[in-house]
């Protein structure tokens, strides 16, 4: 079996991995790549997808980092059927829709721009017509069922606990020695997280294709979290100004209508403070998420049996269209308010943080993980000012960030899930959908405290899976190469470097003493630049 990794290879977004048999050829995921320029120029190119040659596809979940190029590859010509669970199929109606409707919305916003210029229009990633394409491809799969998508290979989806209707996959496929498994664990979930069961345990495989996005490090405690998202509201309540949470329309933000109702119910969060929930796709998520309730967990259809369901928290508001949204920021008094993207770099969220982010007594609090490049990255990183709808903001409201409510296992999950399995002898690690520096240290203890071959996939490699034999990764250096994101980069250094040479003159008329003070500033000011390329 041949594996490429289109995607999700050294990053956390694009996952997509195309995989050859000689009998199949069929993809795990075709998400859209996100982050800086650079990774998303990457959606442009589907020369490497070959569409048309593609058989079928299975889908883990519906997040668009895993499923947003599927129109695209569509409209290039594959006409296979498209696998996923009910519900990660009702939510991905609705995701590839919203996702075209804004890729037709920003292509005509950049032609506009474009011809004021005088350059030639740009054409959208993909169509509305292009999403509506895909739906009739669309298939069912439930959970613990097997079923044989192509010759020769039988593929399972077990529940990954990461957001409603997410799978694991286990696949197994015919070769001349016998049968080889994979499992790939899409993105893994946590123990114990609202509405979503405990991610499935797998026994045995051959190959094992791990998400790494939290490698490094472990999430808060749940409890911590809920005390720190009640810190935020109190702090906004008390000022009279705003919470804004980036979050994803799937998943976060239904978990966020969940915490809100515990600290309701804990008289933590005040009646008279409205909770908006601004975005059309998160709204119609929640729907799609009252309507599986057999998806939910235990806990919650236990609250819900008991008349206490979570989604329907009292001073919830949903604002459907433009005016409501903007009516929100002309609004007096505090709020909560929810809108996607969830990493501040697309929608409706971009406006809230232009008109809440400088406001000293608002609190922006980032609930999910942030791409290199994103805005939301920025501000977690510490950034004073931040470029949002073509005007420099400055940040001065209090940033939370709270990942106990993240749907990613954390380093020491990982592990606990990893250890899980029977035979570690014959098991090899192949880590996906991760940065550099946390699949590092994640390959680190899978090798020394389990003793088992753990790799780390490039983009655009080609890994060659032959049991009993080495694997054998093929990189195109210059394609995999990684990049930068110069943009943030220059804004940075041009800022520190501008204060540098004003630092510079008015040393001029100084002491000895003081040039000593320079050169220990000229230090400070290396250092910086260091950490920021160590950021990218």
């Amino acid at each position: 079996m041949k594996i490429t990794f289109l995607g999700a290879a050294q990053t956390v977004t694009g996952s997509c991995y195309i995989l050859e048999n000689g009998q199949n050829r069929f993809s795990i995921d075709c998400g859209m790549h996100q982050g800086n320029a650079e990774i998303e120029k990457r959606n442009l190119d589907m020369a490497p997808y070959r569409p048309k040659d593609l058989d079928f596809v299975l889908v883990t979940h519906a997040h668009i980092d895993h499923t947003g190029l599927l129109p695209r590859l569509v409209a290039q010509g594959f006409k296979g059927p498209i696998y996923a669970t009910p519900p990660t199929l009702d939510l991905m109606r609705i995701m590839l829709l919203d996702s075209a409707h804004i890729q037709e919305m920003e292509a005509e916003w950049r032609s506009r721009k474009r011809l004021r210029h005088g350059q030639a229009t740009e054409a959208a990633l993909y169509t509305m017509a292009d999403a509506e394409a895909c739906l009739p491809l669309l298939k069912p799969v439930e959970y613990d069922t097997t079923f044989e998508p192509g010759p020769g290979v039988r593929v399972t989806y077990r529940d990954a606990g990461h957001i409603l209707g997410s799978a694991l996959i286990e696949l197994e496929y015919a070769e001349k020695e016998g049968a080889t498994k994979l499992v790939f664990s899409g993105d893994l979930g946590r123990p114990d997280q609202l509405l979503v069961s405990d991610p499935s345990q797998v026994d045995t495989t051959d190959y094992l294709f791990l998400e790494s996005t939290y490698g490094d490090r472990d999430h808060k405690d749940d409890r911590n979290s809920l005390d720190e998202l009640a810190e935020a509201v109190a702090y906004a309540y008390k000022n009279g100004e705003k919470v804004i949470i980036p979050a994803f329309a799937v998943e976060r933000s239904q978990q966020l209508i969940y915490a809100l109702s515990l600290l309701r119910e804990q008289n933590r969060l005040p009646a008279d403070m409205p909770v908006y929930l601004d975005s059309p796709l998160a709204i119609q998520a929640t729907e799609i998420f009252k309507k599986h309730p057999e998806y939910f967990d235990l806990e919650t259809r236990e609250r819900i049996a008991a008349g206490k369901n979570p989604l329907d928290l009292p001073n919830l508001r949903l604002t459907q269209n433009t005016e409501q949204s903007r009516a929100i920021n002309t609004s007096k008094g505090p709020a909560v308010v929810i809108s996607a993207s969830g990493m501040a770099n697309a929608g409706r969220i971009k406006h809230h943080l232009r008109h809440n982010l400088w406001r000293k007594g608002a609190s922006v609090v980032f609930v999910g993980f942030q791409a290199v490049g994103t805005p939301g990255r920025k501000i977690v990183n510490g950034a004073k000012k931040i470029t949002i709808l073509g005007e420099e903001v400055a940040v001065a409201a209090k940033i939370f960030t709270i990942n106990g409510f993240s749907g990613h296992a954390g380093q020491s999950e990982l592990m606990a899930w990893l250890r899980r399995f029977k035979d570690h002898n014959h098991l090899r690690v192949i880590l996906t959908h991760g940065e550099p520096r946390s699949q590092e240290r994640l390959a680190e203890l899978v090798r020394q405290e389990l003793g088992v071959e753990a790799h780390i996939a490039a983009y655009r490699e080609e890994l060659t899976l032959e049991p009993g034999l080495a694997m054998r990764p093929v990189v195109d250096v210059e394609k995999a190469a990684p990049r930068i994101d110069w943009e943030f980069l220059i804004q940075d250094s041009e800022r520190l470097y501008a204060e540098f040479r004003k630092r510079v003159e008015q040393a001029r008329q100084r002491s000895w003493a003081d040039q000593t003070e320079l050169r220990d500033r000229v230090m400070d000011v290396n250092r910086r630049m260091v950490e920021l390329i160590s950021e990218m």
